[in-house]
Formats: structure tokens, C-alpha cells, sequence
């Protein structure tokens, strides 16, 4: 377990030495579900499963979160001898969760002062990222119509073919790993889940927590997140704080 940092300074040496921000989508750049049940579409892809595999294993079955039953339903195709099983509603699972992706995103809101904090990592020459288990389009959608999508080096949304490397699983950071060409150490992955944490970890890449939920917060620093915010605010202090010292404005 690392020591937590406190204070504007101590952000300030956090993101001193990095080169590239990392950000989660849904919680860091907006709202995307609003605390809204999406067990209707977890239903949705229940049934249609069911037209191809008849039953489901109960890890499915009692699934009521559409982008939860992603890697069950995934589980359960592997699970089965190769050929037994079409793979028929693993396809119709992500156009599903894809789709509804793309039609919240249209009206999401963004998380306050993320676009004052693009513009601040910018005039830090600090690269940006986006690492996310929602799907790639509907993301980009997003940024460009929030005016910041030429700002971001790359879009690292959910494998497609794979559900099962959706965060934890370290895969979407490996990847924008590779796309910065960057060791782990000189990113930041700021998120708001468990999930982001554990998957920053594994990558060994530091990990900024944003979340107003004081027992998720807490967990946070327990299992080693170098900061746990409440806004970006912080964060943007830190950048301008740094953009305007000497050290940057003679490079």
C-alpha cells in the first residue's frame, strides 16, 4: 500500500514526472448512465441469447446490468467444447451495448471542469488517453462533440471480440500504452471504480481516484491510489501550477 498525497504540492510532484493522462470515460469526462438501470437491456440480450443457446448458465441469467453480463455471457461461450455453442449472441451482445452507448452519449453530461482540465494538461504538454470499458464509437462521438477530440492521442474503449478484457484486465492501458510508446510509470490513470485501480496496478501505472463516495474513496487509498479526489479541480491546480513554473516556461 502507497502513501496517499495530500495537498496541491503534493499533486504537484504526482504529476510532475508524468507524460500522459490516462482517463476512464464514464465518471471522469461525464455522467454516461446517470445511476440509470440498464436491466431492460440485460434482458434484451437474455433473450436473445436464448434463440441460439436455449438456456443460460445463472451467471447470465441472473445478470440485470448490460455491460455486466458482457463477460459471463462470454464465460459461458468459452466454457462450452469449441463448435457446441454459436457465437451468434456474443455479436449481438456488443451491438446491443454499443448501441445503447451511442444513444446515452448523445445526452450525457459532462463531468464538471473535465474540459477545463484537458486544457490545462495540454498547456503541460501532457499527453491524453482514453481507457474505458464502453465501446470506442460512441466515445469518440462524445469528445468530438464536446469540441476535445483532436486533444486525445488515442481512444482505448472494450475489445469487441473479447469481453473478458474489459477492466480489470489490464488490456485497455497496454494498449494505450503501446499507442504513447511510454513505460507505465510516466502515465496517470485517473478513474472512479475499483476496476480502473486494479487495472492501473496490474499495467504499473499510478492510479488518481475521483469519487465523492467516502467508503469507495477510502478503499481507494487502502489499495494504493497515489491521490483520491472529489473534483478535478484539484488536478487542474496542479497542471496550471506547473504549466507557469520557470522550469516549464524556459523549455
Amino acid at each position: 500500500m502507497g502513501k496517499a498525497i495530500d495537498g496541491t504540492a503534493g499533486l504537484r510532484a504526482l504529476l510532475r514526472p508524468v507524460r500522459a493522462v490516462l482517463f476512464d470515460f464514464d465518471g471522469p469526462v461525464c455522467d454516461l448512465f446517470g445511476g440509470a438501470s440498464t436491466a431492460s437491456v440485460a434482458d434484451q440480450i437474455k433473450v436473445e441469447s436464448r434463440r441460439y443457446w436455449n438456456s443460460l448458465d445463472p451467471d447470465v441469467s441472473t445478470c440485470d446490468d448490460s455491460h455486466g453480463i458482457l463477460r459471463p455471457l462470454r464465460e459461458m461461450y468459452e466454457r462450452r467444447p469449441k463448435g457446441e455453442l454459436s457465437p451468434r449472441p456474443i455479436a449481438l451482445a456488443e451491438e446491443i451495448v454499443t448501441a445503447l452507448e451511442m444513444k446515452i452519449a448523445r445526452s450525457a453530461a459532462p463531468t464538471p471542469e473535465f474540459t477545463a482540465l484537458v486544457d490545462a494538461l495540454d498547456d503541460l504538454d501532457v499527453r491524453m488517453v482514453i481507457v474505458s470499458n464502453n465501446a470506442e464509437a460512441p466515445i469518440r462521438d462524445y469528445l468530438e462533440r464536446l469540441g476535445v477530440g483532436d486533444r486525445f492521442a488515442a481512444v482505448c474503449g472494450r475489445d469487441p471480440g473479447d469481453a473478458r478484457l474489459m477492466k480489470p484486465h489490464p488490456d485497455c492501458v497496454h494498449r494505450a500504452l503501446t499507442h504513447l510508446a511510454l513505460p507505465a510509470d510516466a502515465c496517470l490513470l485517473v478513474g472512479d471504480q475499483l476496476t480502473d485501480l486494479t487495472a492501473a496496478r496490474r499495467a504499473g501505472t499510478p492510479f488518481l481516484g475521483l469519487t465523492r463516495d467516502e467508503v469507495r474513496a477510502k478503499e481507494m487509498r487502502h489499495l494504493g491510489a497515489a491521490a483520491v479526489l472529489r473534483s478535478h479541480l484539484p488536478l487542474i491546480e496542479a497542471a496550471r501550477a506547473l504549466a507557469d513554473a520557470p522550469s516549464h516556461r524556459s523549455r
